[in-house]
């Protein structure tokens, strides 16, 4: 699945996660993630969206995550509502 254009899903509030996704001309994936709980969580969260990309069969996008404490499906429906949306 090709990213044509940029997208966004979730909000800044408490236990959400604000996803932005556009297409990397570059190839590849690359995730620039933010969380308050980086130190706890940072390897799950990106391991998360990596297998929702996977599922999602997304290959070549540059995702900027800001966690503010998301749950795993929470952050599974913000990456794919964002790659919905930029298809």
């Amino acid at each position: 699945m090709d990213i044509k254009v940029p997208a966004k899903a979730g909000t800044m509030e408490s236990s959400d996660i604000y996803i932005m996704v556009q297409p990397n001309d570059k190839g590849g994936i690359i995730i620039d993630l933010e969380s308050i709980v980086m130190k706890q969580f940072g390897k799950q969260i990106e391991e998360v969206i990596l297998k929702t990309l996977d599922t999602l069969n997304v290959k070549n996008v540059h995702i900027v995550a800001r966690d503010r404490g998301a749950l795993d499906y929470t952050i599974r429906a913000r990456v794919e509502t964002a790659i919905k949306r930029a298809i």
